[in-house]
C-alpha cells in the first residue's frame, strides 16, 4: 500500500489580546502512515517554526463543538461555526489561535479520501498483513 501525504496551508491569527493579533502562515500535513495525527507547523516571524501534532478526530470534533483535553483545546467561534479557536498549552505558556473553519474542513476532507475516518486501524492491519505475506515469499524463495 502506497503511503500518501496530504498537505495544506492557511493563515491563522495568533491572538495576543482582544485588541492585538498577528497573522501567521501555518502548514498542515497528514500522512497515511500515521493515520490518527495531523501536523500543524506554525511559521512564526523572526523565529524557528513550531510544530504540533494532534489527533485528526480532535480537529474534526473541535470544528463543530468544544473538544480536547490536556495541551490542545479546539472550539468553534460564533453561531455559524465559520471560525475555530485552537488553544495550545505548553510549559512555556498558552497560545490562542483563530482561523476560518473552511480551509480546515477542506483539509480534513482530503485526509478522509486518503484514509477514511474510522478506518485508520484497518489500513495499518492491511499493511502489516501485506508485509507478512511479502516476508513469507522472500523466505520461501
Amino acid at each position: 500500500m502506497q503511503h500518501s501525504t496530504v498537505q495544506g496551508h492557511l493563515v491563522m491569527n495568533l491572538v495576543v489580546s482582544h485588541e492585538l493579533s498577528f497573522r501567521i502562515p501555518v502548514d498542515l500535513a497528514y500522512e497515511a502512515g500515521d493515520p490518527y495525527a495531523v501536523r500543524f507547523t506554525f511559521n512564526l516571524p523572526g523565529d524557528a517554526p513550531v510544530t504540533w501534532f494532534f489527533a485528526r478526530e480532535l480537529l474534526l470534533d473541535g470544528i463543530s463543538g468544544p473538544a480536547g483535553e490536556g495541551d490542545v483545546h479546539i472550539h468553534p467561534v460564533g453561531e455559524e461555526l465559520s471560525e475555530v479557536c485552537i488553544v495550545l498549552r505548553s510549559p512555556d505558556g498558552a497560545a490562542v489561535l483563530r482561523a476560518s473553519s473552511a480551509p480546515l474542513i477542506a483539509f480534513l476532507a482530503r485526509t478522509d479520501r486518503v484514509v477514511p475516518m474510522g478506518q485508520e486501524l484497518a489500513g495499518q492491519e492491511l499493511d502489516a498483513k501485506l508485509a507478512d505475506i511479502l516476508r513469507g515469499r522472500e523466505n520461501a524463495g
